[in-house]
């Protein structure tokens, strides 16, 4: 793949009737944008969500607008959803619970919003367990941007 300086989903678009012919014919073009029949021989940008050679140009197109507003956060969920762009936006619209440092404090400040924990037994919580149990059952889902930065979704 090409680099580039800025992180703009790109894809390599070609002319099937040259490759057909044995030349390889074709231009990085802005993922965001509208175009007409094509192959898809490369791309960029799209913070490794896996693009198919044949993909519509409409999904392709959505995809990358949902990652140039997002970034990691949309890609995340475009791998999460494996490409399915609905579902994508649909997660993020009615699933998305916030940004913590993880999904243990998320479950902290979740029951610290339904209950008051006494502050003798506060020391007695496992959070890490508690946010373990709560991935494992399916309630919940994260998408780790990096160490210390986790986007909590539910699953219902």
């Amino acid at each position: 793949m090409t680099s580039v300086a800025d992180n703009n989903p790109r894809i390599y678009v070609a002319c099937l009737a040259a490759y057909n012919n044995g030349y390889l014919h074709g231009a990085w073009i802005d993922a965001d944008q509208d175009a007409d029949e094509y192959a898809i021989h490369d791309y960029e940008g799209f913070e490794g969500v896996t693009i198919e050679e044949y993909a519509s140009i409409d999904s392709v197109a959505r995809m990358g607008a949902f990652i140039a507003e997002r970034g990691a956060l949309g890609a995340g969920l475009l791998e999460q959803f494996v490409g399915d762009i609905d579902q994508a936006e649909s997660a993020l619209q009615d699933c998305y619970h916030g940004q913590f440092a993880s999904l243990a404090d998320y479950m902290e400040e979740l029951i610290a919003e339904s209950i008051t924990i006494p502050e003798a037994l506060r020391y007695y919580v496992d959070w890490d367990a508690m946010a373990r149990d709560a991935e494992m059952s399916g309630e919940f889902f994260m998408i780790e941007i990096t160490r210390d930065e986790v986007h909590v979704f539910s699953n219902r």
